[in-house]
């Protein structure tokens, strides 16, 4: 553990003070007697011998305080050292028609878990093909009628797993349901054309010691562009003047199949239209990509092994380490010892004037 905001501990020093002001205010007045013998020797009170305890205590709720203060924080993630890396950002389709069926080492899954599952495995790696993107930036986009930042480029893969987890199917007849594949990868071009400047506010503006090698988008959808204020071409075009390399995958085959629960039992159902590979591989040419079709979670895991060998990464510089900030339990333990504090004041060590 260490502490970010050593400043703050000078704060101690004004402890005594505040101790000496504290007393000062207590003095009370005196009453004169001819001798204190007697009283010398009647002896002490329990209560007497442990009259500095809601001091202590005081005293105590300060100091944690002060270390609150000083943001105690504990690294989570092992240290990386890298040079040159690639800005890359997964854009994944939520929209309805990823509930369709998918097989995933002989399960049955949705296309939405098989995609979360090999997005996984790209970034973190597996025991086969996938050594994992550790020196990279990831980000991620999200869409359906919407495209949002599920998570901001971020060299601390962690978190983009955890925000990886949260991404859910949108109903199938909510008003969000839709695809708008354009606005998706135009927000995803936004999102990497500054990527610099992201990366400097992660690395403490020490940007000269990474370099971003190149930037890609991984493109995961199995709909066909129906909504957005932009249409794919458009937003391959912004990609294509920012230098940005985009990668499209269709997942899954010719049409969606799921599975409907009956009253004879459940049933598969073709419900949904296959993606639109045409526009896909438009976009692709107009970045310089390549384009691939995904019809179970094998060929996915090959593509992504496919684009890990053309976008590899280079080793050694920047040092970086992803805190977690624990000043809470300080805070929290100050804010007990202050009620115990009061409540001992008001029972035990109660005074009248």
């Amino acid at each position: 553990m260490n502490f970010s905001t050593h400043w703050a501990w000078l704060l101690l020093l004004a402890i005594p003070l505040l101790l000496l002001v504290q007393w000062r205010l207590r003095r009370r007045g005196s009453l004169r007697f001819s001798s204190t013998g007697h009283a010398a020797h009647a002896g002490r009170s329990w209560r007497q011998h442990i009259l500095l305890i809601p001091t202590a205590l005081r005293i105590l709720v300060l100091v944690l305080l002060v270390a609150a203060l000083a943001r105690p924080q504990k690294g989570k993630e092992q240290i990386r050292i890298v040079s040159k890396g690639v800005a890359i950002e997964m854009v994944v389709d939520r929209s309805s028609s990823m509930e369709s069926e998918m097989d995933f080492g002989g399960k049955t899954l949705n296309r939405l878990e098989v995609v979360k599952k090999v997005f996984s495995e790209f970034v973190q790696g597996n025991d086969d093909e996938l050594e994992g993107r550790p020196n990279d930036l990831i980000g991620m986009i999200t869409f359906a009628r919407y495209a949002d930042t599920a998570c901001p480029l971020t060299l601390a893969h962690g978190a983009v797993l955890s925000y990886l987890d949260s991404v859910n199917l949108v109903e199938l007849d909510s008003k969000e349901n839709s695809t708008s594949i354009g606005d998706a990868l135009a927000l995803a071009a936004a999102r990497l054309k500054t990527a610099e400047e992201t990366l400097a506010k992660q690395t403490e503006k020490n940007t000269e010691q990474y370099e971003i090698k190149s930037k890609v988008i991984i493109l995961l959808t199995d709909g066909r562009n129906n909504s957005g204020k932009r249409l794919p071409r458009e937003a391959a075009q912004l990609a294509k003047e920012w230098g940005i390399k985009i990668y499209a995958i269709g997942v899954g085959g010719e049409v969606g199949i799921v599975t409907e629960s009956t009253p004879l039992g459940d049933r598969k159902v073709a419900r949904y239209r296959g993606v639109d590979m045409n526009t896909l591989q438009e976009v692709v040419r107009a970045t310089g990509g390549g384009c691939w079709r995904a019809e179970d979670a094998e060929s996915l895991r090959a593509i992504h092994e496919q684009i890990d060998e053309m976008e590899k990464s280079e080793i050694e510089s920047v040092r970086y380490l992803d805190y977690r900030e624990l000043f809470v339990p300080f805070a929290l333990a100050a804010l007990g010892m202050l009620a115990l504090e009061s409540l001992l004041s008001c029972t035990i060590f109660r005074r009248t004037p």
